[in-house]
């Protein structure tokens, strides 16, 4: 079993203020405080500093961080694509949520040659890019949101929405499976290693993204769409 790693944590408004080195002495001087202020942190150092500046000024230097990091997902966005590669943005429906990322695949033949994508709603921008391997456009719905999921957590955007506009991937990323009868065999053996991959990081992490249906008979086709339905 592995060890637990060592958390600090803050206590700006409690009993007592301070830098502790455990949860328990922590829940002490805050627990029945009016207004406690308090939060946990991976490092001392990170601590130290927190506790240092005060309460106010490391909500708004946590506040700066989370922007900056919204901005480099649009800048990565922006850099990592031709102007060519998508087709100019449309509007986004009065009701679509700006501030997240859209997902979709696309199957020539089902099974055929399957790819999906992640694209930045405000600015309509790709983020992420797979295939075209071998598989089925469920697999590549299902894999689309995990992949965004994986990636809005590792850029600490944790309440960022998914938008999806397949009810079957979704349900399958809740049950944490990918429910497919394609075959696995030497065509597709890389697709179903990559299938368990994301079935293992479902099961190992947890996320407060919502994932939310894009409604294709109200709001039409979803910004990630690959534009090739006739």
């Amino acid at each position: 079993m592995s060890k637990q790693k060592q958390k600090f944590y803050v206590v700006w408004n409690g009993a007592e203020d301070g830098v502790y080195t455990s949860w328990e002495a922590c829940q002490q001087s805050v627990t029945g405080f009016s207004g406690a202020k308090y939060q946990a942190f991976k490092t001392e150092a990170e601590a130290e500093e927190a506790f240092e500046i005060g309460y106010e000024a490391y909500k708004k230097k946590e506040a700066e961080a989370q922007k900056a990091k919204e901005e480099s997902l649009e800048n990565k966005a922006t850099s990592s694509l031709s102007p060519s590669v998508l087709p100019p943005p449309k509007p986004l429906p009065p009701a679509a949520i700006n501030e997240s990322i859209a997902v979709d695949a696309a199957c020539s033949g089902n099974p055929g040659k399957m790819e999906y994508r992640g694209v930045y709603l405000r600015t309509s921008k790709e983020i992420f890019h797979y295939g075209p391997v071998w598989g089925t456009n469920n697999i590549g719905e299902f894999l689309a949101i995990v992949h965004g999921l994986a990636l809005l957590k590792q850029k600490g955007l944790t309440t960022m929405p998914i938008y999806s506009d397949s009810v079957n991937a979704q349900l399958w990323v809740r049950k944490k499976k990918c429910k497919t009868t394609l075959e696995r065999n030497e065509k597709t053996e890389g697709l179903y290693q990559l299938i368990e991959r994301a079935e293992t990081w479902l099961r190992n992490n947890t996320y407060a993204n919502p994932i939310i249906k894009w409604p294709t008979d109200e709001w039409g086709e979803i910004p990630a769409d690959f534009g090739r339905k006739k």
